[in-house]
């Protein structure tokens, strides 16, 4: 089972950038993990629906073929972390890789929204997208611990 993380852009603030770095290093311990950043799209003079659907189609050409497509999405599945957990070890019993995609600060695009075979909430909130990179990857890296018994999850 791979893991792909699909992304819009690189973040922005060095703080940020380093703890992304340190989760999806320490989540890829437990998964082999690919992370794909798409280029953002210049919202200079565009609507954000015309923003919102260009990153999308963007998103959707670097969608590895053969996978269960989350799109992570404030409507969808909200999951606690034990939960999470079984769920990626279900795929990974059935030899199902797992990409992830998180839109940019428009949100995801129909065309990725469209291909998703499941929709997860990362929480509650409207959170900025370099955030949800680090809400999932965390999560990605937790779910690994729980996996193993390791003590990283209390």
């Amino acid at each position: 089972m791979r893991v792909s993380l699909l992304v819009i852009g690189r973040p922005r603030h060095a703080g940020l950038a380093d703890a992304i770095r340190d989760y999806e290093t320490r989540a890829a311990r437990y998964w082999p993990l690919d992370v794909i950043e798409v280029k953002e799209e210049p919202g200079r003079g565009l609507s954000g629906d015309v923003v919102r659907e260009r990153e999308g189609e963007r998103l959707a050409e670097r969608i590895p073929g053969d996978t269960v497509l989350v799109a992570c999405d404030p409507g969808g599945v909200v999951m606690e972390s034990d939960a999470f957990a079984r769920w990626l070890q279900d795929q990974r019993d059935g030899a199902r890789s797992v990409a992830f995609v998180i839109g940019g600060a428009h949100g995801l695009g129909t065309a990725v929204r469209q291909r998703a075979n499941r929709r997860l909430s990362l929480a509650p909130w409207t959170l900025p997208h370099e955030v949800a990179r680090l809400v999932l990857s965390e999560q990605l890296y937790r779910a690994g611990t729980i996996m193993r018994g390791e003590p990283y999850h209390k």
